[in-house]
C-alpha cells in the first residue's frame, strides 16, 4: 500500500499573488493586477491641475481713488476753503490746483465753481483719514521768518492766510515801497490826518483809529509793528477795494 505523503500547502509568493494567468493555448501570461488603489490614484492625478485653477485667489482689490470737491458759495476765500475742507491749510497749494478754473487772480472766486479740494480712497476708513490729517498737522514744523521787508511780508501772509484777508506779495511790498520805502519807523506829520492828530504810521501809513479797528487778532497792538501794521492795512484795504492789490495809491 503506498506510503501517504503529507500534503503541504504550496506557499504562494507575494511576488506573485498580484499576477494572474490568462489562458492563450495552455500558455500562461502573467498580467500585472490593477488594484483598487492604483485606479483611485489614475482618477485623482489629473483633478489637482483643475483644482487649482478653479480655487485661484481672487486678486486683491485696487483702492479706488475719487476726487473730493467743494462748491464755491457767496462769501468764500481760498483761505477759508483751505482752512475748513484740505488737510494742510494751504490755500496757494489749492489755488495751484485748481488755477485752470479760478483764473490769474486767486482773489476773485466766482460762487459755483467747483474746486477740487483732496482725495480720497473708499476703503479708508473717516476716523483713519481724520487720524492721518491729525497726524500731518502736527509734524509741520512752524515757519520762521527773517526780521526784514522780506520776512516781514511773508509773516503777515500766513497771519493773512489764516484770517482770510486776500492779498499777494507783490501788491504789498508795491504799497509799502510807495508808502514808506519800507521804513517801520516812518510816520507822517504833515497831511490832512497829522494835522487831525491821528498821523500815518509805519509800514503801509495806518492811522490809529484804521489800525484799531482793522487790527488781526494775534498781532501785536502797537502800530508800528511790522506784521501788525500790513496785517491790518491788508484788512482794511480787502474790506475798502477788495484787496491790497487793488491799491494802486493813496488810500
Amino acid at each position: 500500500m503506498p506510503v501517504r505523503g503529507k500534503h503541504r500547502r504550496p506557499r504562494t509568493s507575494h511576488l506573485t499573488r498580484g499576477m494572474v494567468a490568462a489562458g492563450t493555448g495552455g500558455v500562461a501570461l502573467a498580467l500585472p493586477l490593477v488594484s483598487a488603489t492604483g485606479a483611485h490614484a489614475a482618477t485623482t492625478a489629473g483633478v489637482p491641475a483643475q483644482a487649482t485653477a478653479a480655487t485661484k485667489a481672487a486678486p486683491a482689490a485696487v483702492p479706488d481713488v475719487k476726487l473730493v470737491t467743494y462748491k464755491v458759495v457767496a462769501g468764500d476765500t481760498l483761505s477759508k476753503i483751505a482752512r475748513e475742507h484740505t488737510t494742510d491749510d494751504s490755500w496757494q497749494a489749492l489755488y495751484k490746483a485748481n488755477a485752470a478754473v479760478i483764473g490769474s487772480d486767486p482773489t476773485l472766486l466766482r460762487p459755483g465753481t467747483t474746486l477740487t479740494v483732496g482725495t480720497k480712497t473708499t476703503q479708508t476708513s473717516t476716523k483713519s483719514a481724520e487720524s492721518t490729517a491729525s497726524t500731518s498737522k502736527s509734524t509741520v514744523t512752524p515757519a520762521t521768518y527773517s526780521n526784514d521787508l522780506d520776512g516781514w511780508i511773508k509773516e503777515s501772509l500766513a497771519v493773512m492766510a489764516q484770517s482770510g484777508i486776500p492779498g499777494t506779495y507783490d501788491g504789498i511790498y508795491r504799497n509799502i515801497i510807495r508808502e514808506s520805502a519800507g521804513n517801520p519807523a516812518a510816520i507822517n506829520n504833515w497831511d490832512s490826518n497829522a494835522a487831525a492828530g491821528t498821523p500815518s504810521k509805519g509800514l503801509l501809513q495806518v492811522i490809529d483809529p484804521t489800525f484799531a479797528a482793522y487790527h488781526v487778532a494775534g498781532t501785536s497792538m502797537d502800530p508800528y509793528d511790522p506784521v501788525a501794521n500790513i496785517t491790518a492795512a491788508c484788512n482794511y484795504a480787502a474790506a475798502k477795494y477788495g484787496s491790497i492789490d487793488n491799491v494802486n495809491g493813496a488810500y
